[in-house]
């Protein structure tokens, strides 16, 4: 009995906290999508100023690592550069992906930054959507098994060390003795030892 009340209590934390991603999700997408762009704005600046100087971006970048005062502006534009091309596929694949989808694309809103600024000003609401009660139906289910099997885990010692009960001592009844079997008298053809027996005379 404890063990279903345990259950259902993580299945219904599940459940509500699961249904919001979908919403979540959502903010999440419009905060990458400015965050791309106001990426994608550094490098078309940084493309620009390196055409200026007659190289391309790598070469650029080469000559900024070779020069003592602006390698570390080097390592600072390459993380730009790779930070851009990672936030721009999870932007491509979370638009593309319908909101049911995004449920198994947990892996695409994982920027610590922007997750941050989204659960800042992010405001739990009502899963109204097909894609909400996907998520609620979901997390109860993930909650409800995640911990009754944490507490089943948790009550394998106690079982171990649980005494067995004892069981009432029961007084046997005591025997009772029949009477000794009655022997029954042998019948025994007695033949009168005082009658003389006569030769040839049949009794």
């Amino acid at each position: 009995m404890i063990l279903r009340v345990i259950g259902l209590a993580g299945g219904l934390a599940g459940a509500a906290g699961l249904s919001q991603f979908p919403e979540f999700s959502q903010q999440y997408l419009q905060r990458l999508g400015g965050h791309v762009d106001a990426l994608t704005a550094q490098l078309v600046d940084f493309d620009a100023t390196a055409l200026e100087a007659g190289f391309g971006r790598e070469e650029m970048l080469l000559q900024m690592a070779q020069t003592p005062p602006m390698d570390g502006q080097a390592a600072m534009w390459r993380r730009t550069i790779l930070r851009h091309a990672q936030l721009s596929d999870d932007l491509d694949a979370l638009r593309n992906a319908s909101p049911v989808a995004r449920l198994t694309m947990p892996q695409r809103v994982a920027d610590t930054d922007i997750a941050r600024a989204v659960w800042a000003d992010f405001q739990p609401a009502m899963p109204l959507s097909a894609a909400g009660a996907v998520a609620a139906g979901a997390g109860f289910g993930a909650g409800w098994a995640l911990l009754a099997l944490l507490a089943a885990l948790v009550a394998v010692p106690f079982k171990a060390t649980k005494k067995p009960r004892a069981q009432p001592f029961k007084r046997k009844p005591p025997a009772i003795k029949g009477e000794p079997p009655i022997a029954k008298p042998r019948l025994v053809a007695e033949t009168p030892s005082h009658i003389p027996r006569l030769s040839g005379v049949k009794r």
